[in-house]
């Protein structure tokens, strides 16, 4: 199993964004979010570079537009070609009601949650997005105790 080359970029300027560790813990995420893949046919097991971009909710308010028919900001937008979308004004918007302990806390939140996506789950159905939440807590424990935050 190789991994897939992770890029991290923000076009949402932030001074509470750490750029840097963020990218290094979805690094130490990712291996994990595979062995929680469904299968090796999964995106996340065949992609050759998994992007993931920080964008504002106007932007990604019109991405969700475009592709998903909703017109209102989200927290994530995963392509099953290895694109993942987050807004930091959501994730801001959101930590407090998941329990985070900081914007960037938030935002791992979403990047394990996107590489989940790639790795087959869907939150659509409430017993799967139970299971995927319980499995996306754990993947996200186990990076920050190997890339801490600050």
């Amino acid at each position: 199993m190789s991994l897939p080359q992770l890029k991290l970029y923000s076009r949402f300027k932030s001074a509470e964004i750490d750029v840097k560790t963020l990218r290094k813990v979805l690094r130490a995420a990712l291996p994990l979010c595979q062995s929680h893949a469904l299968d090796a046919d999964q995106p996340l097991m065949t992609v050759p570079e998994i992007e993931i971009t920080l964008i504002s909710d106007a932007d990604i308010a019109q991405v969700h537009a475009d592709f998903l028919d909703d017109p209102t900001a989200t927290d994530v937008i995963t392509f099953h070609h290895g694109e993942i979308l987050i807004s930091p004004e959501t994730a801001e918007r959101q930590r407090k009601v998941h329990g985070s302990k900081s914007l960037n806390q938030e935002l791992a939140l979403y990047g394990v949650h996107g590489l989940m996506h790639l790795g087959g789950w869907d939150d659509h159905d409430p017993g799967e997005a139970a299971e995927m939440a319980a499995k996306q807590e754990a993947v996200l424990a186990q990076a920050l105790e190997k890339v801490p935050l600050a």
